[in-house]
């Protein structure tokens, strides 16, 4: 069985106007490819960034407690912690040249977990419902099903789309202002209705990129 390829040697499929998208050729901009060059994916697992990163996922669990006893205050507290490091890592991983793929690993998993966390936390709470919880869940579980796949023709996960990345935003967004939505004053109902917004663009795009992504992985099959 051939030795699994890293997810960076697996070019994404690019879409007609995809910003993403690499350009061969003449034309490539020249400050992209500068760009590219100078970004190294390292090995390396003990960093600052690393430890940034492992910070916010023991924070999880803390999170968690705080929305399902309705400590929305400090949850949210907790949550903007948990933002700041997230940008912070990521800043300081490509100003000191510590972008690593433990890094790229953790990220995503982290991005995640708070969304299932906070999720989870208001659908106990009857704020959301189950069946919202099970669009976004089912979604990352039918996904999964592609880890083997890709495994069985010698390949790691792929690289996500940039609507895969739109979408984490959205629900990154909307659930806290559905958290913030909770907490009695003049920006309840606002962030109530912005919150809502945010989560149907985000499970709409998060369901749009998981079927971009089993073409990707549709298309890795074909060609192995």
């Amino acid at each position: 069985m051939p030795e699994p390829r890293p997810a960076d040697a697996v070019a994404s499929r690019a879409e007609p106007g995809d910003p993403e998208a690499p350009s061969d050729g003449p034309h490539r901009d020249p400050t992209l490819s500068r760009r590219a060059e100078r970004v190294v994916v390292r090995d390396q697992v003990l960093t600052v960034p690393n430890a940034l990163s492992a910070l916010r996922l023991a924070l999880v669990p803390v999170f968690f407690w705080l929305v399902l006893h309705d400590h929305d205050g400090w949850a949210l507290a907790v949550l903007a912690v948990s933002g700041f490091t997230d940008y912070l890592d990521g800043d300081l991983a490509r100003r000191w040249g510590q972008v690593s793929r433990v890094g790229q690993l953790l990220d995503p998993v982290a991005d995640r977990l708070y969304i299932l966390a906070t999720l989870l936390g208001l659908a106990w709470r009857d704020v959301v419902p189950w069946w919202l919880v099970g669009l976004v869940v089912g979604r990352d579980v039918l996904l999964s099903f592609t880890i083997p796949v890709l495994a069985r023709y010698g390949y790691g996960p792929l690289p996500v789309h940039f609507l895969g990345k739109a979408a984490t935003f959205c629900l990154l967004y909307a659930f806290p202002l559905l958290l913030l939505a909770q907490i009695s004053g003049p920006v309840a109902q606002p962030a109530l209705v912005i919150g809502w917004a945010f989560a149907w663009w985000g499970v709409g795009l998060y369901w749009w990129a998981g079927w971009l992504y089993v073409r990707q992985v549709r298309d890795v099959v074909r060609q192995g």
